[in-house]
């Protein structure tokens, strides 16, 4: 009886959580994303003064895989915890008009941000430094991105791999080899 206990406790734990609420601009919402003024040195103080990464992440209305990721990806404990935890997310709309302040100082909507920047794809995911210099754009100070929807592993390996500074070390495992070991010692037979 224990064992059936722990094993349904197990299979509960590994269930997703209820997925993103869509808001009013057609984007997932979640509560571990910020509401901010959208300029990207305030927004890296405060996720600093939490000890947390800044991650920017491009969305749009009806995106399929923004919505697999919101209802099969981000919903898992693990990464909802490993999220929560380790980030302070900002949500940018792929065809929005808000404006986004980027670390050089110029001010653009998050449609013409998105243009400068060269985001093709939603959801894209991009993963801050600490420290960004003023005149640099925030794709060129990224440590990351994550163009596209990926599986419940690539993606907590991703923002492991970011969490942990694995981008600073210099011994040859690049993310792609890191997913490959990560893989490996899940030993679940996935290649996810």
């Amino acid at each position: 009886m224990t064992r059936l206990l722990a094993t349904i406790a197990a299979l509960l734990l590994a269930l997703p959580l209820a997925a993103a609420e869509l808001g009013d601009d057609g984007l997932h919402k979640t509560p571990w994303m910020r509401d901010t003024f959208k300029d990207l040195r305030e927004d890296l103080d405060e996720a600093n003064a939490e000890g947390k990464r800044l991650v920017l992440f491009f969305e749009q209305r009806g995106c399929v895989y923004c919505d697999k990721m919101h209802k099969e990806v981000f919903p898992r404990p693990e990464i909802t915890q490993m999220i929560e935890d380790n980030y302070f997310v900002v949500q940018l709309n792929l065809h929005g008009d808000i404006e986004v302040t980027d670390f050089d100082g110029e001010t653009l909507s998050e449609k013409d941000m998105a243009r400068k920047w060269g985001i093709l794809f939603t959801p894209t995911v991009m993963f801050l430094p600490e420290e960004v210099s003023d005149e640099t754009t925030a794709p060129r100070a990224a440590v990351a991105v994550m163009p596209g929807a990926f599986g419940p592993g690539t993606t907590l390996d991703m923002f492991t791999w970011v969490a942990e500074k694995r981008y600073l070390l210099d011994n040859g495992e690049d993310f792609q080899r890191y997913h490959a070991r990560m893989i490996q010692e899940r030993d679940n037979g996935r290649t996810d």
